[in-house]
């Protein structure tokens, strides 16, 4: 190991151990009650809430993904998956958090989601619990499987060792740091990570600028790949045996492709995501005050439209410093630490490594926690054994998060694996699935449980027909899943709700007392 790779060692390390730091910290009040283990005893200030929120939101896929996509095939896909992640971040912030927060209250004070669906419709049999706790389960093990490549990618590359065994590592760490704190540590760590995030974004962008002679320069030479710079209009690498052809030095792209209105609404749908989006939508619940809910959203926001857009630029620039650097679509994912370790000394490219590292922590021990609650205290202790102790649902809880892993491990054993096309997919997902369903028990007292049941799963289904179907027919039916999905399950609970008998009148006594702002 030479001394800047010792050096970057040595910087990454000093974060970790931070980290660590901050699960011993929270761990015995974690242990305290499974409140406090899955949401913190709702005490998260603003500040947290906001900045938590999002770095679980984003993930490696911020720092690799996003950038990786711009790399690849120019501004469109990434622009516009940002402008409609933006746009999806503030309306959640304002329409749903404040609603969710007094009515997870005064539904018997839910602590998760599937909880909290279950009590908002008074189910005696647990129908709705069941279901959501289980496709909580099968999209966050995937997303888990994310985090755990983006781990594997970032140690091999900088490390020079084996993919597999990299990857293995970093999602062990992940899984020890979740079981250790719990949702006070996650929210905690979260807070610092996002901070970490952003600055790492801002430094490698900034020193790139300026190598690369500035931005004015940098937007004259992507003007010279054909569509590489325009909203409506897409770059196409030239692709031959798997790697993008190189000639006279230079990577080789054929015509611009367009870019139409289809696509631009395909990305913006990544924007409906967030409506169904757990490890967000806990933040809401956890949040000490309904009131600090608005400071919470500008905090984000700020946060939300720096990052995304640096993240998109990032991308541009690394085309023009390292053109030829990285030929294939999931290899282009490694730009941003292909800048970070050829523009900073090793001890600070070291420190926005930790960036990834902060990016994915911060995303999949969201993930873990949240699919290992839904099982723990939503199907064990809901559904199958009621009188369980708090104890006992917290080590069933640790032994879940032990399956979930090794699945997600299983799953990113694959070196080739897009770290954007997984999460798409598990975006997708829980868009469909938990979107509608959140906005209509939010805001329609007609909606009833075979309503929401229908949703759930309409949804979910679609996305995957439409994924692993529909798409193949191309055109017009090869836009993003989450766009056709949501609006299916949206039409699913409308008609069977419509179609069933209406609510109980306690049913609708509480959504109008949420309405009016009465959470007793």
């Amino acid at each position: 190991m030479d001394s800047n790779t010792l050096q970057i060692l040595i910087a990454m390390v000093i974060y970790m151990a931070a980290v660590i730091g901050i699960g011993v910290l929270y761990a015995r009040r974690a242990n305290k009650s499974s409140e406090e283990y899955f949401l913190g005893g709702r005490s998260l200030g603003p500040w947290v809430t906001a900045m938590s929120a999002e770095a679980s939101d984003m993930s490696g896929w911020l720092l690799m993904g996003l950038p990786g996509v711009a790399y690849w095939c120019g501004l469109a896909d990434a622009a516009w998956t940002a402008i409609g992640l933006a746009v999806g971040t503030y309306l959640n912030w304002l329409i749903v958090s404040k609603r969710l927060r007094r009515y997870s209250v005064r539904a018997n004070n839910s602590i998760t989601l599937p909880e909290f669906f279950s009590n908002r419709f008074r189910e005696k049999k647990k129908t709705i619990m069941l279901i959501s706790a289980a496709f909580i389960l099968i999209f966050f093990t995937v997303y888990a499987a994310s985090c755990f490549v983006t781990c594997g990618k970032l140690f091999s590359t900088l490390f020079g060792a084996p993919y597999v065994a990299m990857m293995i590592v970093g999602a062990v760490f992940v899984l020890l740091y979740t079981i250790l704190g719990g949702f006070l540590a996650e929210s905690a760590s979260d807070f610092m990570q996002a901070i970490v995030m952003i600055v790492a974004l801002a430094v490698v962008v900034i020193i790139s600028t300026i190598n690369a002679g500035g931005l004015g320069q940098v937007f004259e030479n992507a003007k010279e790949i054909p569509g590489f710079l325009e909203f409506f209009g897409l770059a196409n690498p030239v692709v031959e045996d798997g790697a993008q052809l190189v000639e006279a030095g230079k990577p080789v792209f054929g015509e611009a492709s367009k870019y139409g209105l289809l696509s631009v609404c395909s990305m913006l749908a990544w924007g409906l995501g967030y409506f169904g989006m757990p490890q967000v939508l806990l933040r809401f619940m956890a949040i000490r005050k309904e009131e600090e809910l608005k400071r919470s959203r500008r905090i984000a926001m700020v946060w939300v439209v720096i990052s995304l857009g640096v993240a998109v630029f990032i991308g541009i620039v690394g085309r023009q410093l390292f053109p030829t650097a990285h030929l294939t679509a999931g290899s282009a994912e490694n730009i941003f630490i292909t800048l970070a370790t050829s523009s900073l000394p090793a001890i600070l490219a070291g420190f926005v490594m930790a960036g990834i590292l902060a990016a994915t922590i911060s995303s999949s021990d969201s993930y873990l926690l949240i699919a290992a609650s839904a099982f723990s205290k939503n199907v064990y202790q809901g559904i199958f054994k009621k009188k369980a102790s708090d104890k006992e649902v917290m080590w069933v809880s640790r032994i879940t998060l032990l399956v979930l892993a090794a699945i997600g491990i299983i799953i990113a054993l694959d070196e080739d694996s897009v770290i954007f096309q997984i999460v798409s997919f598990a975006w997708a997902g829980f868009g469909a699935t938990f979107g509608p369903l959140m906005l209509f028990s939010l805001f329609w007292k007609r909606i009833n449980k075979p309503g929401a049941i229908a949703g759930m799963i309409g949804g979910a289904g679609m996305v995957f027909l439409w994924k692993l179907v529909i798409s193949k027919l191309g055109g017009v039916f090869a836009i993003y899943e989450l766009l056709p999905a949501f609006i299916f399950s949206g039409v699913c609970i409308v008609a069977v709700s419509l179609l069933t008998k209406a609510p109980s009148k306690e049913i609708e006594e509480d959504f109008e007392a949420v309405k009016a702002g009465n959470v007793e």
